[in-house]
């Protein structure tokens, strides 16, 4: 098991995603964040605290609900209302993207309404896609290996990113 990012590390990249969606949503005055269950919704409010504090943007943040394991195998839903999200601007958010199938299955709910954009953001990358998935915003970037898994663990005092 290798440490990929250690607490203080992540809090930077967490800091640097949080500029990036603020430079990147000029001239929005409100952004939605949807974080994917477990750690994209962790990693959603993270991002929410950072531009609400540096920019006088409004952040909603909602969950995006799914099986990770097999998507397919129950409906997706939102904890937010979709007449809210029409022409809004989305960021959809996940700690990890592998092969992309989560966050492809969360991107087809999101795209059952007319929205103005739809970003797409993760903590770490690791490039083995099978489904067309890009993350636009990316805190790292790893080349693994089909056999290694990245665990994520976000807490406010002890963030790891490991290589298993």
């Amino acid at each position: 098991m290798n440490e990929v990012l250690n607490h203080r590390q992540i809090l930077q990249k967490v800091n640097r995603l949080g500029f990036e969606v603020i430079e990147n949503s000029y001239p929005e005055s409100t952004v939605y964040f949807g974080g994917i269950n477990g750690n994209g919704l962790k990693l959603a409010h993270m991002l929410r605290e950072i531009v609400e504090k540096y920019s006088a943007m409004n952040v909603h943040v909602f969950e995006v609900k799914l099986r990770k394991d097999e998507p397919w195998a129950a409906p997706t839903e939102l904890t937010i209302s979709e007449n809210v999200l029409k022409d809004a601007y989305i960021y959809l958010i996940d700690d990890v993207i592998n092969s992309g199938k989560t966050m492809q299955y969360a991107l087809i709910k999101l795209l059952q309404f007319p929205t103005k954009a739809i970003k797409t953001v993760a903590l770490v990358d690791r490039t083995h896609r099978r489904y067309p998935i890009h993350a636009d915003f990316v805190g790292i970037r790893l080349s693994t290996t089909l056999k290694n898994r990245v665990d994520v663990e976000l807490d406010p005092q002890e963030s790891t990113a490991f290589l298993i």
